[in-house]
C-alpha cells in the first residue's frame, strides 16, 4: 500500500466535519494501515484535512473520538476492502443521542451509585458519574451530560450545605518524581490543585468556567439561534472588539446585603478576569419603591468591595428605546393590549387573555392611549406573546404608573417590566455574558424569545447559586419590619447582613471578597454559617488590624512600690509577630486599670490569673505584680487592690500575662451577639412565631464606660484594632471628639458554643 492509500470516504466524513478551519492533521499513510514507517516515508504525500464548518471544543474532543475510531478500524483491517457502512457506524457517523437517551443513562449511574452519593454528598466524585454515563454514550455531547449530571445530583441531594463546601481531608501521599527527575505536578482534584485555595479571580479566570467566548455565544446549549444571528454577531464583535462584557443590575430599592456580593463580585470579577469591563446598571423601571440614598449606597457599596465601574447606567436612559421596540413588536404581531386585572393573572393557571388576537392596529391605538394617560393603573397592560419555562403565559411587558420617575419625571405614565427591559438593555451595551441568580432561569425563554423577536444582538444569560446565611434575614420588606419594630436601628445597623451593615460593623471588604471565593462559584443555592464569614474576617484583620488595650470591665489596681517617680513611656509593638510593623507608646503609671475577670479572691483550681499568692504579668511593661491588698466598699464589692510589683526576670516566670491600661480615655463599646436565635428565622417549622418572633434578646450590649489605652485617640470611623485579648473593634460613625464609640466586629477566636 506504501504510497497509494485509501482515503475512504467514510474517514474523510468524520474528520472532515469536526475541526475547526485551518486545523490541520498530518498523518503518514503507513500509520493509516498499521505499518512501521519506512525511512523514506516523511517523503511520503500526507494527509491533511481542513474543515470547513465551525464546531464547539465538545465537538473536537468527540471528533478526537471519531479519528481514534477511524485509526483503529483502518489498523484492523489493514488488508479487506473497507465496508464504507460499517466504517461510519464504527466511527459514530450519523449517529444521533437523545436527550432522553442521556437523562437514562445518567439516571441508571447515579442510581448504581445512590447510596454512596448520599452518604459523601458533593464531596462525591462527580467524574466518575461523567465517566460512566460518557461510557455509555460514546457518542453523546459531553456538555450535555455534565448538564444532566448536575440537575439530577442536584435533584437527589438538594442545594449545598456549609459542610459540603469544606475541603475533604487530604490522604498523605509520598511525592512522586517524574522520571527525567523534576518534581511531580500538583495532583488536581475536581478542579482545584490538592492543597491551594482558588482565589475568586483564578476561579473566575480561563477554564475554571466554561462560559462562552464573546462572539461564540450560539455555542451555548440552549442558545436561539435565527438566520440574523450570524451577522447580528458580527456587528457585536466590531462593537466589542471581543471584549468580555457584564453588568451588575440592581433595583435601587433597597440596600444591597451579603447575597449582592457574590453578585457584584462574579460580575466585577469575571469582567476583570477576563480583561473585560462591567457596567453597573440601575433598573430603575419602578418608581413608587426608588430613593435617592439607595442609588448612593448602592454604588458606596460597588466601590467599597474595591470595584469601579466602566460606566453607571439606568434602564431609564434607554426609555425612548425600549418604547420603540415595543411599538415594532405590536407591529410584528409578538405583543398586544390585554384589560386583564391583576388579580387575574395570578394563581398557577390563569385563564388565557381574550384579547391575544385582537388586531395589530387596534394594540397600536390602545399602547398609545396607555402612553398619553387615557387608562387608570391596572386598566391596561401590553403583554408578549410567549410561554415561559415554568408556564407562565403572555408576561407585562408595560404597566400604566402615575408615579414621577426620580430621573424622568412626569415624562413617562407607563413603565417597562424586568421581563422586558432586561435584555433589551443587556443587548443595546453589548453585554456578552448575562450572570443571574437561579431564580431567574424560567425567564432565560423569554430573555431569547425577546432579542430573537426584535432581531437584536442576543447576549447569553448564564445563572448561578443565590448566597444566603443563617441567623438571617436579608429581604427589604422583613428588614423594614424590624426597623419598625426597634429591633434594629436602620439599614446599617451592625446585627444585619446588609453591605452598610457589615461595614459599619467592621468587616474588611477584603475578607467579604475572600469569603464569596471560599463559597465559589456555585450552581447550587449555597446556606453558610457565619462564623464561616467570621473566619474570613480574622484572616484579614490578623494581618491589618494593629494593637491596642482596653478594659470592657475595669478594676483599679495601685502598685504601692512603683519603681519611678512618674509614669513610664511603654513601647508596644503594632504587631507584635512583626515588629517592623511599627510601635505606639502607651503611659504606664503606679495606678493602672485591669479586667474584673483577671483577678479572684478564691481562684477554682486551674485558674492562673491574679490572685492572692499567684502573681502575673503585665503585657509590655516587663514587669510583674502580685497581690497584698483588697480594697471593698460598702457592699462587699472589690472596689481596687494593692500589689507590689517587680521586674519579671528577677523571679519565677508567671503563669499568664494579662492586659491593662494606665491614664486611659473613657469610651462606649457596643458587643454584638446573633441579632435571631434559630438558624432559619424565616422557617414556620422551626420559628411558628414568624422571625420577629425569634428576636434574640442579648443580641446588642453596650458597655457605656470601657478603657482603652491613648494610642487610639486619633482614630476615625471605620478604623479597626484588635484590642488584645478582647477582639477586633472598629470605630463606629456615632463617635465624637472625646468619646470613641467601638464595634465589636469578632472576637479573637470562633466561640466553641456556636453551632
Amino acid at each position: 500500500m506504501e504510497g497509494d492509500v485509501t482515503r475512504p470516504a467514510g474517514l474523510m466524513t468524520v474528520l472532515h466535519s469536526s475541526f475547526n478551519d485551518g486545523d490541520v492533521l498530518t498523518i503518514p499513510p503507513q500509520q493509516l494501515c498499521g505499518e512501521t514507517p519506512s525511512p523514506t516515508a516523511t517523503s511520503m504525500e500526507t494527509l491533511c484535512l481542513r474543515s470547513r464548518s465551525t464546531r464547539s471544543s465538545e465537538s473536537l474532543s468527540n471528533a478526537a473520538d471519531g479519528f481514534q475510531a477511524a485509526l483503529e478500524y483502518v489498523r484492523s483491517h489493514p488488508l479487506d476492502p473497507i465496508d464504507t457502512a460499517d466504517f461510519e457506524r464504527e466511527c459514530g457517523v450519523g449517529i444521533v443521542v437523545t436527550p432522553e437517551q442521556i437523562e437514562e443513562a445518567v439516571e441508571v449511574t447515579i442510581n448504581r451509585h445512590r447510596a454512596q452519593l448520599l452518604e459523601e454528598r458533593y464531596h462525591f466524585n462527580m467524574g466518575l458519574l461523567m465517566g460512566e454515563a460518557r461510557a455509555a454514550l460514546k457518542w453523546a455531547d459531553g456538555k450535555m451530560i455534565k448538564h444532566e449530571v448536575d440537575m439530577q445530583v442536584l435533584h437527589l441531594l438538594g442545594p449545598k450545605r456549609e459542610t459540603d463546601l469544606e475541603r475533604k481531608p487530604k490522604v498523605a501521599k509520598a511525592r512522586l518524581e517524574e522520571t527525567d527527575g523534576r518534581p511531580a505536578k500538583d495532583v488536581v482534584e475536581n478542579g482545584e490543585v490538592a492543597g491551594q485555595t482558588l482565589s475568586l479571580m483564578e476561579q473566575l479566570r480561563g477554564e475554571a468556567l466554561k462560559f462562552h467566548k464573546p462572539g461564540e455565544n450560539y455555542k451555548t446549549p440552549g442558545y436561539v439561534t435565527t438566520a440574523h444571528t450570524m451577522d447580528l454577531l458580527k456587528q457585536h464583535l466590531d462593537i466589542t472588539g471581543g471584549q468580555v462584557r457584564t453588568r451588575f443590575p440592581p433595583e435601587p430599592n433597597g440596600i444591597l446585603h451579603i447575597g449582592h456580593a457574590k453578585a457584584i463580585n462574579f460580575n466585577f470579577g469575571y469582567a476583570k478576569a477576563n480583561n473585560g469591563i462591567c457596567f453597573l446598571r440601575f433598573d430603575d423601571t419602578n418608581p413608587e419603591k426608588e430613593e435617592a440614598r439607595f442609588f448612593t449606597g448602592i454604588c458606596d457599596m460597588v466601590a467599597w468591595l474595591g470595584y469601579t465601574p466602566y460606566k453607571v447606567t439606568y434602564a431609564s436612559d434607554y426609555f425612548d428605546q425600549l418604547y420603540a421596540w415595543a411599538v415594532e413588536l405590536i407591529h410584528r404581531g409578538q405583543a398586544y393590549v390585554c384589560h386583564q386585572r391583576g388579580e387575574e393573572l395570578k394563581g398557577h393557571n390563569p385563564p388565557p387573555s381574550p384579547w391575544r388576537d385582537r388586531p395589530v392596529e387596534e394594540s397600536l391605538l390602545l399602547f398609545e392611549a396607555m402612553r398619553k394617560g387615557k387608562f387608570a393603573e391596572g386598566e391596561a397592560t401590553l403583554r408578549m406573546k410567549l410561554v415561559m419555562e415554568d408556564g407562565k403565559m403572555d408576561p407585562v411587558a408595560y404597566r400604566v404608573k402615575y408615579t414621577p420617575h426620580h430621573r424622568t419625571g412626569d415624562t413617562w405614565c407607563i413603565y417597562p417590566t424586568y421581563d422586558y427591559t432586561h435584555c433589551l438593555c443587556d443587548s443595546i451595551e453589548h453585554i456578552t455574558h448575562s450572570l443571574c441568580t437561579k431564580e431567574f432561569q424560567a425567564r432565560r425563554s423569554s430573555y431569547f424569545w425577546l432579542c430573537n423577536a426584535l432581531d437584536v444582538y442576543c447576549p447569553v444569560q448564564w445563572e448561578y447559586g443565590r448566597l444566603n446565611l443563617h441567623y438571617a434575614v436579608v429581604s427589604k420588606r422583613k428588614i423594614l419590619q424590624l426597623v419598625a419594630n426597634g429591633a434594629v436601628r436602620d439599614w446599617d445597623d451592625p446585627r444585619l447582613f446588609t453591605l452598610t451593615a457589615l461595614r459599619r460593623r467592621g468587616f474588611p471588604p477584603e475578607a467579604i471578597n475572600n469569603f464569596c471565593a471560599r463559597v465559589g462559584v456555585t450552581v447550587a443555592q449555597t446556606t453558610m454559617e457565619p462564623h464561616l464569614l467570621e473566619a474570613c474576617v480574622r484572616d484579614v484583620l490578623n494581618d491589618t488590624a494593629p494593637r491596642a488595650m482596653a478594659v470592657l470591665e475595669p478594676l483599679k489596681v495601685i502598685i504601692t512600690n512603683f519603681p519611678a517617680a512618674k509614669s513610664l513611656d511603654i513601647q508596644v509593638p503594632n504587631f507584635p509577630a512583626d515588629e517592623t510593623k511599627g510601635f505606639h507608646q502607651v503611659p504606664f503609671g503606679f495606678t493602672v486599670f485591669i479586667e474584673r475577670t483577671d483577678f479572684k479572691e478564691e481562684p477554682e483550681p486551674g485558674y492562673k490569673r491574679l490572685a492572692r499568692g499567684q502573681p502575673v504579668g503585665l503585657r509590655h511593661t516587663g514587669y510583674v505584680i502580685e497581690l497584698q491588698r483588697v480594697i471593698k466598699g460598702p457592699g462587699g464589692c472589690v472596689e481596687s487592690l494593692e500589689v507590689t510589683c517587680r521586674k519579671a526576670d528577677a523571679g519565677e516566670k508567671p503563669k499568664a500575662f494579662i492586659h491593662w491600661v494606665s491614664q486611659p480615655l473613657t469610651c462606649e463599646v457596643r458587643l454584638y451577639e446573633r441579632l435571631f436565635q434559630h438558624k432559619n428565622p424565616e422557617d414556620p417549622a422551626e420559628v411558628p412565631g414568624g422571625f420577629l418572633s425569634d428576636l434574640n434578646p442579648a443580641s446588642l450590649h453596650v458597655v457605656e464606660a470601657a478603657l482603652v489605652d491613648c494610642s487610639v485617640a486619633l482614630a476615625k470611623p471605620f478604623d479597626k484594632f484588635q484590642f488584645e485579648r478582647l477582639g477586633y473593634f472598629s470605630v463606629d460613625p456615632d463617635s465624637h471628639e472625646g468619646q470613641l464609640v467601638f464595634n465589636r466586629t469578632v472576637t479573637l477566636k470562633e466561640d466553641p458554643g456556636k453551632v
